[in-house]
């Protein structure tokens, strides 16, 4: 089974904890909605590329930790689009969850998602329950407080914000919990990996700034434009697009340098080359942010 079907079935076996005899159908029918289709599920193929690399020998436990990540991501995409912050009426092509379920089944699902995340590592750790600890304070820490994907969200009701913190929070933090928890579940020591997952989710908040700018929301799936109409910080405003794509460039290369020394190292390479491409596609989409601008 590749990755990305070991993913989808990790994550259906997750949500079907939830779904036993008697439980609400709509609460149901909206955390399946939020989950699937996915995106490009890079946080869980993350999770299980580091797990990899530091030589994997659990797969239950490993597919689990990717499955926690994802549905705690899936759960700041429903809340991230209620009224109350984006009021975003389309997610990966398709109607919000708050769109199509109603606001008050949208809250509730994407609470249900964040407990879901949990859950499902306790069944998977049964032959080394030694790793559970580190890796459920590893996944809180990455969605809650301090600075973790919550706090990242709570910066925007701030008056002021440093544009780097807001992003290492809103999203660096849970792609520093994935590289993380992949090591965990491994059995290996987390912490070298942080510093890769940071900087990887700083640039990738940086391309979705950018891409908030110049991409076209048919391709992207959701609308554009937002971080302006909000008045958000974002990378493309304070730098302007020129200077965000050269950021963007710049973070990439810290990325590929903070990659700890493993067997897997060069597909942990090819993973975030593919990934930048997919992203901000070279020169082409360069020249077309810069006809936007």
């Amino acid at each position: 089974m590749d990755v990305l079907a070991r993913i989808e079935s990790a994550l259906d076996a997750a949500l079907a904890l939830g779904e036993g005899r008697g439980c609400p159908p709509k609460l149901a029918a909206a955390m399946r909605h939020a989950v699937f289709p996915g995106g490009a599920r890079i946080r869980p193929r993350l999770c299980m590329s580091v797990a990899h690399a530091c030589g994997a020998d659990d797969a239950a436990l490993v597919d689990a930790a990717a499955a926690s990540i994802e549905l705690m991501h899936c759960a700041s995409l429903v809340h991230d689009d209620l009224p109350c912050f984006d009021d975003a009426a389309v997610r990966r092509g398709l109607a919000s969850v708050h769109a199509a379920f109603g606001e008050r089944l949208a809250v509730l699902a994407g609470d249900a998602l964040i407990v879901l995340a949990f859950q499902v590592l306790p069944a998977a750790g049964v032959r080394a329950p030694q790793r559970l600890g580190r890796l459920v304070t590893t996944i809180g820490m990455g969605a809650g407080m301090p600075l973790g994907i919550v706090a990242g969200q709570a910066f925007e009701c701030e008056p002021r914000v440093s544009l780097r913190d807001y992003q290492r929070a809103k999203t660096g933090a849970l792609f520093s919990a994935a590289t993380a928890a992949g090591a965990e579940a491994a059995g290996a020591d987390g912490a070298p990996w942080r510093d890769f997952g940071d900087w990887l989710g700083e640039a990738y908040q940086v391309a979705d700034d950018i891409r908030d700018v110049a991409a076209d929301p048919a391709l992207l799936g959701k609308p554009v434009g937002r971080d302006e109409a909000l008045g958000r910080p974002s990378s493309a405003s304070e730098l302007g697009l020129d200077g965000a794509l050269d950021y963007f460039e710049q973070l990439l290369g810290r990325v590929i340098e903070s990659i700890p020394p493993c067997r897997g190292a060069a597909q942990l390479r090819a993973l975030v080359r593919s990934e930048a491409e997919r992203l901000i596609p070279h020169a082409a989409y360069a020249d077309r942010a810069r006809v936007a601008a």
